[in-house]
């Protein structure tokens, strides 16, 4: 896998755009692109558009944008996102459960985002995170989460607690809505008014 992590760097931009989403490795592969397409437009496709000195320019300033590029990449690799937990993790997660459990939901929120800053793929603090958000009214961020653990290949193993997880927050919903239904109040002047216009 490492082997095919560096073969990003052979087009500029692509460590941060394949391995973090990042929009300015976006940015950079788009640029490279129109440069590279643009050079050989004009030395294959039509020679005569511009001269030779300005072709062999054109060719020298993707080269150095691609030597630039790969010298910065090599230099500020980004790191693998950490598949498992390692055994730090995993005293971090079960403090942060434990505090779930104590009901202490500030320390546990704040114990299973630092996790997540750790080990953002670990589909267990996702799902426990999640919860936490149900379990303290928070359905909006609770569906969210849901949401995109399931989308997600962490959420594979975890597909059963997430359908369960949906389907407590709709049932939350619903009773939500039934305790928001208003009664009418029954008006004595306005019986006795509707009695005598009756009779």
């Amino acid at each position: 896998m490492t082997a095919l992590r560096f073969l990003t760097l052979i087009w500029p931009g692509l460590p941060w755009l394949w391995l973090r989403g990042s929009l300015s490795g976006l940015a950079l592969a788009v640029a490279f692109a129109v440069a590279v397409d643009v050079a050989i437009v004009v030395t294959w496709i039509w020679p005569g558009l511009v001269e030779l000195p300005l072709t062999i320019g054109l060719w020298t300033a993707v080269a150095a944008l691609w030597l630039v590029a790969t010298v910065s990449a090599v230099s500020g690799f980004p790191p693998p996102i950490p598949v498992g937990r390692g055994a730090e993790s995993d005293t971090l997660f079960a403090k942060a459960r434990d505090l779930y459990l104590s009901r202490d939901w500030l320390q546990a929120e704040s114990r299973l985002r630092e996790l997540l800053d750790r080990s953002p793929t670990d589909g267990e603090a996702q799902l426990l995170l999640a919860t936490l958000f149900r379990r303290t009214g928070r359905a909006a961020e609770c569906r969210r989460a849901l949401e995109k653990l399931a989308r997600s290949d962490s959420g594979g193993p975890w597909q059963t607690a997430i359908a369960t997880e949906l389907s407590r927050l709709a049932a939350d919903d619903r009773d939500t809505d039934d305790s928001a239904v208003v009664l009418p109040i029954h008006d004595e002047s306005a019986g006795a008014r509707s009695r005598t216009a009756a009779a």
